[in-house]
């Protein structure tokens, strides 16, 4: 209990950290958001009325404070409608508990603010609608990686120097040295342009899209395989190196000779013992691989046109949009922070000795 409250307390900590670092990053980047909002035909007077609006006009400080106001659940916002302090409940739910005589006290969800692009929709309106994408996207990989890496690791140990085992190796090694944004055009433009009429898949789609009338929506599975494979490819190939160099040891221990020496058959042993045993190393790097899914998806996403939070950081870089990206990044951190604290309790399940 002790470990995971500092474990807890060192993930708040870091969070800040992310939360200084997102600001201090996209505050120094080159461009004026207001006029990529305007548009070529905007006057001064309209730049000014709107860095008033969203607070670029204040000092970089007074900024950073009331960005980690917003993000607070305990925060103080303006009454005023014209001041960029202020929060509408269209925009976020909250509950006040304080009023004064020009702000009030709330209690509310962390607010990511407003996308300058898209009619001041809420940022995490945006994430809601695209977050669930990335996971099935990210989820489905790290299924195919772990069963296809779990399975080819096993046979891999299991056959140690022979043919089958040295091809495995070349092929993992391959996998870790292909990059996701390479294997993603290679994959796109082989199975779904060169091969597409025996493979009947696309280059590029969504989980869900209209139908030839255009009036419903309807579920394409076909459209996650090739994304869910090529971000699932260097995950597979760690989790085949893992797997074997585990398998090897365990089946090195002295507790695999005993058993043997009472009489029990391979399989047995392999499937009771040395599989379980074999998964702490697999556990937690896979773990790491997840969370880092999410960013790596950003290329995946943006080549096969998979409408997920990758593929909307990118649109939010081309257009500036401040809010979606900084919102979309700590969404991000937030994740692999909270995998992170998950994969240490799955870790204790599977070996109690850890302290």
């Amino acid at each position: 209990m002790k470990n995971f409250a500092v474990k807890t307390a060192y993930a708040i900590l870091t969070l800040f950290g992310v939360v200084t670092a997102i600001f201090i990053l996209f505050n120094v980047l080159p461009g004026d958001p207001t006029k990529m909002m305007l548009g070529q035909t905007q006057t001064q007077e309209q730049v000014e009325q709107l860095r008033h609006k969203y607070g670029f006009d204040q000092p970089t400080h007074q900024q950073y404070l009331y960005y980690l106001n917003d993000l607070s659940i305990l925060s103080l916002h303006s009454k005023d409608e014209n001041d960029y302090t202020y929060i509408s409940d269209k925009s976020v739910s909250y509950l006040s508990l304080f009023e004064m005589e020009t702000s009030q006290l709330v209690l509310k969800f962390p607010y990511l603010r407003e996308s300058f692009q898209k009619q001041n929709k809420p940022v995490t309106a945006i994430i809601q609608e695209t977050l669930p994408n990335t996971a099935i996207l990210a989820i489905t990989a790290i299924t195919i990686a772990l069963i296809i890496g779990m399975t080819l690791g096993m046979i891999s140990a299991l056959n140690e120097n022979r043919a089958i085992d040295k091809g495995i190796q070349v092929i993992s090694t391959f996998g870790m040295s292909l990059p996701s944004f390479f294997s993603a055009i290679l994959f796109a433009w082989i199975f779904g342009f060169v091969l597409e009429k025996y493979t009947n898949l696309n280059m590029t789609g969504n989980l869900y899209e209209l139908d030839d009338f255009g009036e419903e929506r309807q579920l394409v599975l076909k459209n996650l395989i090739l994304p869910a494979f090529v971000l699932g490819i260097r995950p597979l190939a760690v989790v085949i190196q893992l797997m074997r160099n585990s398998v090897l040891e365990e089946l090195s221990k002295d507790y695999v000779r005993t058993a043997k020496a009472k009489g029990l058959k391979m399989n047995y042993i392999l499937r009771k013992h040395v599989f379980k045993n074999s998964l702490n190393p697999v556990v937690t790097a896979i773990s790491g691989w997840f969370a880092s899914m999410l960013a790596g998806a950003v290329f995946v996403e943006y080549i096969f046109g998979w409408n997920g939070l990758g593929k909307e950081i990118v649109d939010a870089l081309n257009t500036l949009d401040l809010p979606v990206i900084m919102g979309a990044v700590l969404v991000i951190s937030s994740i692999f922070i909270m995998i992170n604290i998950l994969v240490d309790v799955i870790y204790r399940i599977l070996d109690p000795k850890v302290i």
